[in-house]
C-alpha cells in the first residue's frame, strides 16, 4: 500500500517520500499516529505544492545537525562512577546516562539516537556514535573514570 510520509522515519524514509508498506502497518500504526497519509492523487498533489517547503526544512535540519555534530565532536565528556580495583564499574554507563549528561551541557539528543551496543562497564576512554540526522552521525568522546573516594571512608 502506498503512503506519503508526513515526518521522517528512520526505517522508511523522509518527509514527503512516497513509500510502499504493508496494509496492516498503514492501518494500525502510520495513519492513526499521523505519520503518513494514503497516497491518493489528491494527497500527492497537495504534497507536490509543499515540496519546496519540505526541502527547505530538510536543508535547515541537516545544517543544524552538522553544526551539532561539530560541537559534540569538539567536546569531551567525563563520567565518574564507582569502580572496583581492576577498573570494573559497580554499575554501568548507559545511553540514558549519556543523554542526561548531554542535556546538562545544553545538547538535546534522544537517547535512542545514541548508538551504544551495550552499557559501558569498565573504566576507560570510549568513542560512541550518535545519529543526529539521517546521514549525519557524530562520534562522542567519553571518558569513564573511577569516582574519587572521600577522606571520611
Amino acid at each position: 500500500m502506498k503512503v506519503i510520509l508526513r515526518q521522517d522515519l528512520e526505517e522508511l524514509g523522509l518527509e514527503g517520500d512516497v513509500v510502499d508498506v504493508a496494509k496492516g502497518y498503514v492501518r494500525n500504526y502510520l495513519v492513526p499516529r499521523g505519520i503518513a497519509v494514503l497516497a491518493t492523487s489528491q494527497n500527492i498533489k497537495a504534497f507536490e505544492l509543499q515540496k519546496k517547503k519540505i526541502e527547505l526544512r530538510r536543508l535547515r535540519a541537516k545544517e543544524e545537525a552538522v553544526q551539532l555534530k561539530e560541537r559534540l565532536e569538539g567536546m569531551g565528556f567525563s563520567f565518574a562512577q564507582k569502580a572496583g580495583e581492576e577498573g570494573k564499574l559497580y554499575g554501568s554507563v548507559t545511553a540514558m546516562d549519556i543523554a542526561e549528561e548531554l542535556e546538562k551541557k545544553g545538547f538535546v539528543v534522544d537517547r535512542r539516537k545514541i548508538l551504544l551496543d551495550k552499557p559501558i562497564k569498565s573504566v576507560g576512554d570510549y568513542k560512541v556514535p550518535v545519529r543526529i540526522y539521517p546521514g549525519v552521525t557524530g562520534m562522542l568522546q567519553l571518558s569513564v573514570v573511577p569516582e574519587e573516594k572521600t577522606s571520611a571512608e
